[in-house]
């Protein structure tokens, strides 16, 4: 008895005879697809130099797009960001300080909605996870998850979220005076 065709097998067997097709010397190009949606970033559409090194935060990606001063290190993140417009601060800012093991203390806002929420020392329950790079705006802060559920969707009150091992990673190649773009 032969085996059913799958779905798989059907399509493979579709693309090979396409390709038979092709008229031989005719180049096909094949296009990348972009499988995680990231929208594509160039340093030079945000700042006039790449400085001590270079940051662009895409909210509506969700992703974070880092270079070094020269150019040669180019890096993309998946993050979280802001649950609403309201909350998202866009523009031009920097990393004025860095911290491992940051405690967390919710912003006037949040005691505001949430009467009942604490500070919360370093650790696996604290919401800035493992690393965080403070911004010159106030209460903004490109920070791990301890959550990373919230990777990839809107559910920060204005920060950027990263996977702890990502945001580790970021952490040591950003020097204190990054220029940073949130769009």
């Amino acid at each position: 008895m032969s085996s059913p065709l799958t779905r798989r097998a059907a399509l493979t067997s579709g693309l090979a005879a396409a390709g038979a097709l092709a008229l031989p010397g005719v180049l096909r190009a094949e296009s990348r697809r972009n499988i995680s949606s990231f929208a594509a970033q160039d340093w030079r559409d945000h700042f006039d130099t790449l400085g001590k090194s270079t940051i662009v935060a895409d909210t509506v990606s969700r992703a974070l797009h880092y270079w070094n001063a020269d150019g040669s290190d180019y890096r993309v993140y998946p993050t979280s960001v802001p649950i609403s417009d309201e909350l998202t601060k866009r523009g031009y800012t920097s990393i004025v300080r860095k911290k491992v093991g940051p405690s967390w203390t919710p912003t006037a806002s949040q005691m505001e909605r949430f009467p009942d929420w604490k500070p919360i020392p370093p650790g696996p329950e604290n919401p800035l996870g493992t690393h965080a790079m403070y911004l010159s705006w106030p209460a903004y802060i490109i920070h791990g998850t301890h959550d990373t559920r919230k990777i990839g969707r809107r559910s920060s009150d204005g920060c950027i979220g990263l996977y702890n091992e990502m945001i580790a990673q970021l952490f040591e190649v950003c020097p204190i005076g990054t220029q940073v773009r949130v769009i």
